[in-house]
């Protein structure tokens, strides 16, 4: 047998990401998930206007319906979702309790007789205040 002599094999050079490497990568993942979260968010205002206009355009058809059937408008939204002890002929439900409140989870505004019309029929928006513009603008039927 040989007698053989082992050398030590060289330390290589320690590879991978310095700290500072590490943070500048964590810093610009933030950086896109914060610009994309805010144009998902973003848009998520504008379909919840285009939701509450469709929105007040059927809830102000089943009022309607309400009206043929009873031939008086409701006192209150609540009427469309049970019978009132004075609607006759009310052949309801014509709504279901959620569709009574606007994306952002406030009641719609009615009130009879209307301004322009039989009845008004408003959602406030995102702000939940009269008036407002863009997003904030009031959602009304017409």
């Amino acid at each position: 047998m040989r007698n053989r002599q082992f050398r030590p094999i060289p330390k290589a050079s320690q590879a991978g990401f310095s700290l500072i490497e590490i943070i500048i990568v964590v810093v610009l993942i933030g950086g896109i998930v914060a610009f994309a979260a805010n144009k998902i968010l973003g848009g998520q205002d504008r379909a919840n206007v285009n939701l509450a206009k469709a929105q007040v355009q059927t809830l102000a058809e089943k009022i309607q319906q309400y009206q043929m059937d009873t031939g008086t408008l409701p006192d209150s939204l609540e009427a469309l979702v049970k019978a009132p002890t004075d609607a006759n002929g009310w052949l309801g439900p014509y709504a279901r309790g959620p569709e009574l409140v606007d994306p952002w989870k406030q009641p719609y505004a009615y009130k009879v007789p209307g301004e322009g019309g039989p009845f008004d029929l408003v959602s406030l928006g995102a702000d939940r205040k009269v008036g407002g513009d863009s997003v904030n603008a009031d959602i009304q039927y017409q």
